[in-house]
């Protein structure tokens, strides 16, 4: 393939700036924000925003899709030499538990359009389910009914995200990784499995 010409790599440039710029907005629950105090804060002009995106709503989605899958694609390359369903589980959302207190306006990003993205294919929950069917066809988890089952870690990962927000002073890593251990056993494992399973070094997100 040949390399990207000047005037496509600007418009990446140009896109990913609207994109962020989004971020920080939807950071602070600000999604009534005018699109030229998007551009301004993009620092590109105003005309250009309608070169990447058809409205304000569009942008604000493709930015949180953006940040979730980001996580998402970070998640996979910490847990892709993971044999056991379970333990890529637990790894997964104790390390994006942790990602509440170290990046704090992704986080609210996060928290902010978590819901609205509940059934998007790229992002968090996608990757939660496919862990989850993992282990079930492996034979580490018992699951009834799969949806429900991701109607519980989804809202127990969004309200943990607020939890944390709301009590600065709660220890975020003690806070996850007993929540872990109630979704392991929620699961299927016994106790002990998953209080040894959540008791595993996590690799560093820094």
């Amino acid at each position: 393939m040949s390399e990207p010409s000047r005037f496509d790599r600007r418009k990446a440039r140009t896109r990913a700036a609207l994109v962020a710029a989004a971020q920080g907005f939807l950071a602070e629950g600000n999604v009534a924000v005018p699109i030229s105090e998007i551009t301004a804060a993009a620092d590109i002009g105003t005309g250009s925003f309608y070169n990447h995106f058809d409205t304000k709503e569009a942008l604000f989605r493709a930015a949180a899709v953006d940040a979730l899958d980001t996580h998402g694609a970070l998640l996979d390359r910490l847990t892709a030499d993971l044999d056991d369903p379970a333990l890529a589980f637990a790894h997964s959302f104790r390390l994006t538990g942790r990602l509440h207190r170290i990046e704090p306006l992704l986080s609210k990003a996060l928290l902010n359009t978590a819901l609205t993205l509940i059934d998007s294919p790229v992002g968090l929950w996608p990757r939660a389910r496919r862990d989850i069917e993992l282990g079930v066809a492996s034979g580490r988890f018992t699951v009834d009914d799969l949806d429900l089952t991701m109607t519980v870690v989804a809202g127990t990962m969004i309200c943990l995200g607020q939890l944390l927000h709301v009590q600065p002073d709660r220890d975020d890593a003690d806070a996850t990784d007993r929540l872990a251990v109630d979704l392991l056993r929620h699961l299927g494992l016994s106790s002990p499995e998953a209080r040894a399973i959540c008791a595993v070094p996590l690799p560093d997100l820094a």
